[in-house]
């Protein structure tokens, strides 16, 4: 079977078993009484809708990654770590779990694959001019390892706040390292990101708005965690000079997001993990956008952000010029976002 024949029945095959599986979780949801229930402004819809979408995702992705992945080390402690995450999102779906405990499960799960080498050891250079082109991390390898997986499944599950909006970030970020994959030939990322991308397609008509159901912890929280973990399995990598910044831009919109939440909490004297109505997606929304409109410009941002990635990655020609235009674009869609009136 060639690279590009695996990678379409890779992609098929999550999909088809993600789309098959959704109204069974809906189903599963509504029995169980796993159901999202609107309870304060932070919450754009106005009736009970089921959770427990995440898991009709992990099932497709998990069945096209045993099938058509080759599961090394790195792949096993990431599957590993995966199955803890949907377990604690699980639990959480049902009975919210204390915000410090889901954190303690995260670091668990960023340990595990952190120990079967999903490790950031080595470090693109972010200064340009200097003469040392790598950076090693040394002793600081394991904690910004175990940083980088925790911050952005945390940052994903935190944008989950639209319909459509989480999954469909994901959706772009997979397929844009699914692309840098193919580019500097990693075939078995390519496979397990064309899986994740499938899982997601399939599970997006039931949540673009108005949602039938919802992925809740147990899906944003895998999304996140399995697109950390494999951003640094397939990015951190000695592509070029400046390519210490395709992971950050691949993930950029929940990084965005989880770093302007912690600080905007700890400078308003409130916990870190306390929730509010502050994030990009509610500034959209107040700002005079619709649902499907703020979702649209989201999806807009990391669309464009994830192809400068690419081309950072391919080309060493107007790579700084690229990366001006993006933050400048960038920086003038969250001037657009902020400036909208909190209700």
């Amino acid at each position: 079977m060639t690279l590009f024949v695996k990678i379409l029945v890779s992609v098929g095959t999550a999909l088809v078993v993600s789309l098959a599986a959704t109204p069974v979780v809906m189903w599963l949801a509504r029995k169980t009484g796993a159901m999202d229930v609107p309870k304060d402004d932070r919450r754009v819809h106005d009736h009970p809708i089921p959770r427990l979408g995440g898991l009709a995702i992990f099932v497709g992705f998990l069945l096209s990654v045993v099938l058509f992945a080759e599961i090394s080390q790195q792949i096993r402690g990431m599957l590993i770590g995966a199955v803890i995450i949907v377990i604690v999102g699980v639990i959480d779906d049902f009975k919210p779990i204390h915000a410090l405990i889901k954190l303690v499960f995260q670091i668990i799960a960023a340990l595990i694959a952190v120990y079967h080498g999903i490790v950031v050891d080595t470090f693109t250079n972010p200064f340009v001019f200097s003469a040392v082109e790598y950076v090693s991390m040394g002793a600081f390898a394991v904690p910004i390892s175990v940083l980088w997986i925790v911050a952005i499944t945390n940052a994903v599950n935190l944008i989950d706040g639209l319909d459509g909006l989480a999954v469909g970030v994901s959706t772009i970020s997979s397929i844009v390292m699914l692309v840098i994959s193919l580019i500097v030939s990693d075939s078995n990322v390519a496979v397990i990101m064309a899986a994740l991308a499938g899982a997601c397609i399939g599970f997006l008509p039931f949540n673009f708005n108005p949602a039938k159901i919802f992925m809740g912890d147990t899906g944003a929280l895998l999304l996140g965690y399995i697109l950390s973990t494999i951003s640094i399995i397939g990015l951190f990598k000695f592509y070029a000079v400046v390519s210490f910044a395709a992971p950050f831009l691949v993930l950029a919109v929940p990084l965005f997001d989880v770093s302007f939440a912690f600080l905007r909490r700890l400078l308003k004297g409130q916990k870190p993990w306390s929730p509010d109505r502050g994030h990009l997606h509610h500034r959209l929304l107040d700002s005079g956008l619709s649902q499907k409109q703020a979702v649209a410009v989201t999806y807009t941002i990391s669309g464009f952000l994830g192809l400068v990635a690419v081309v950072i990655t391919t080309s060493d020609k107007i790579r700084a010029a690229i990366l001006l235009v993006a933050v400048l674009i960038a920086a003038a869609t969250v001037f657009f976002a902020f400036r909208g009136k909190k209700k």
